[in-house]
């Protein structure tokens, strides 16, 4: 029976395993992506996402030296665990967990084993353009508050336009009545 029996043994020793999680994890934190297996991918989430949230308790002094201590006696690399908690650390501050992505990419030819690439969410340009504006405000907002300011943010924004619209109704007049803009004329070779 397999009772409590949580952990994926990889079909590795215990030694054997320790080594591989600490050489993938030292990849990643390098390269910020890997392409491994499925199921090392897996692993590696499981061993390196606590790892990273240790690098995020910096109260005291004594306390940081106690993590970097901790993370070093699972990856064995100093500059792995300098880069973890020089580069690392600062961009993943804000969020509560889930800092690696799992993106199944097929069969591999040779074996036809499921591969995947594990990657570091904060690392990742495409998605990361959208979020750097909610990353700043990272303090919990209410929805109530902030459809009124919206609404009146809207609201202002129509008033303004239309005032400038009286402003300038003559321009748009005669770019409706001629169907060209007085730039497209300027650029026109006569």
């Amino acid at each position: 029976m397999r009772h409590g029996d949580k952990i994926n043994n990889l079909s590795r020793t215990t030694a054997h395993r320790k080594a591989l999680l600490s050489n993938l994890a030292n990849a990643l934190i390098i390269n910020k992506r890997i392409i491994t297996t499925l199921a090392k991918a897996k692993a590696l989430r499981i061993f390196i996402e606590p790892l990273i949230t240790k690098t995020k308790k910096n109260e005291t002094k004594e306390q940081i030296m106690h993590n970097h201590r901790l993370v070093y006696s699972h990856l064995q690399n100093k500059e792995t665990v300098k880069e973890l908690f020089t580069v690392i650390a600062p961009r993943v501050a804000g969020r509560p967990g889930g800092y690696t992505r799992i993106i199944k990419l097929g069969k591999r030819l040779g074996d036809n084993a499921e591969t995947a690439l594990i990657e570091l969410v904060d690392f990742n340009e495409v998605y990361v353009k959208g979020t750097e504006k909610t990353a700043t405000g990272a303090t919990k907002r209410t929805r109530r508050a902030g459809s009124r300011k919206k609404a009146e943010a809207a609201e202002t924004a129509v008033q303004a336009e239309t005032a400038a619209d009286a402003e300038n109704g003559e321009s748009k007049t005669d770019e409706v009545k001629t169907g060209e803009s007085p730039a497209s004329e300027e650029a026109k070779p006569e």
